[in-house]
């Protein structure tokens, strides 16, 4: 079934701006305002028109700086905005309709829009029926205070109780070359219910574009220096011997392995578009290259099967 969101294929995410991700212990870290500038001039020059945010990026940095180049530039990006981490102590917190709603509105006055184009639940909320959040999310609908809805980081057995209970446009999980669990099970169940599949982690924080050798020193700044726990189980030798090839197969193509990567994330047919956080405008660049590859269905199966 043809998804019901019209998405373009790559999205600029917006998660270290102000901070690493949702976690406060990197808050006021990430890319500082003008880096972030510079990002979204970067990405808005290169085309990409949808940015990616979420309420607790960066403690709220995130939505405001969005919201102060928006007002600097007149640009216009259509905005995908999540909720559920805790931005107001004292108040409750997850996927309550009490909260969704009074955290969209701040949302809104952080971004200084009257509108965003996808409202996501963030993650599953164990102690809050999906039904209420989704009644929340139809409440916004009709308000005209979003455009469309969906969640995150959902396996398939609760994105099977969200279809069940209204109807998300999108589903936005990590996967990439490296991570490929949705293929089982998510991306078949995407397909046949119309919700746009779009992934983050493209480059599974940092390892599709070759910056981790074996017995070398991580990279300062890195993810795995400040954020190690997603990605400690690619710190294997059937790893870096898939690593070995794929930089084999982009040489031979002319182009980086992160570029490689994201083309295969582009040719997938389960993959309606993909989040990428660059840490500087020059990280866009493995972007340019993906957007200018063209890989046949037996060339995509070929990069694919150098990870399986």
């Amino acid at each position: 079934m043809p998804s019901r969101l019209d998405i373009p294929p790559v999205a600029l995410g917006c998660g270290n701006f102000g901070g690493i991700g949702s976690a406060p212990a990197f808050f006021g870290q990430g890319e500082t305002k003008e880096q972030a500038f510079a990002l979204m001039d970067a990405a808005w020059e290169l085309g990409l028109r949808w940015f990616d945010t979420a309420d607790a990026y960066g403690g709220g940095r995130s939505e405001t700086w969005i919201g102060e180049w928006i007002a600097a530039t007149g640009n216009r990006p259509q905005i995908t905005t999540k909720t559920w981490n805790p931005m107001d102590e004292g108040h409750d917190s997850g996927l309550t309709p009490e909260r969704v709603l009074r955290q969209l509105d701040s949302s809104l006055e952080r971004l200084g829009v009257d509108r965003v184009d996808l409202y996501l639940a963030h993650d599953p909320d164990p102690a809050t029926p999906i039904a209420e959040t989704f009644g929340a999310f139809e409440e916004l609908l009709a308000a005209g205070k979003i455009s469309s809805y969906g969640v995150s980081n959902f396996p398939a057995a609760e994105l099977r109780e969200a279809l069940a209970a209204g109807e998300p446009a999108l589903l936005q999980n990590s996967f990439s070359l490296l991570d490929r669990t949705d293929e089982e099970n998510v991306l078949p169940l995407c397909a046949a219910e119309g919700v746009a599949y779009q992934c983050f982690g493209p480059l599974a924080g940092g390892w599709l574009t070759g910056k981790y050798r074996r017995g070398a020193t991580l990279p300062k700044g890195s993810r795995m220096t400040l954020r190690p726990g997603p990605y400690l189980r690619y710190d294997d030798e059937r790893v870096y011997a898939a690593l070995d090839s794929l930089g084999e197969a982009a040489a031979e193509r002319g182009v980086s392995m992160a570029g490689l990567a994201l083309a295969w994330l582009l040719a997938h047919p389960g993959v309606t578009s993909f989040v990428v956080g660059p840490r500087t405008p020059a990280h866009l660049d493995p972007v340019r290259e993906a957007l200018s590859i063209e890989l046949s269905p037996d060339e995509r199966d070929e990069v694919g099967s150098l990870f399986t």
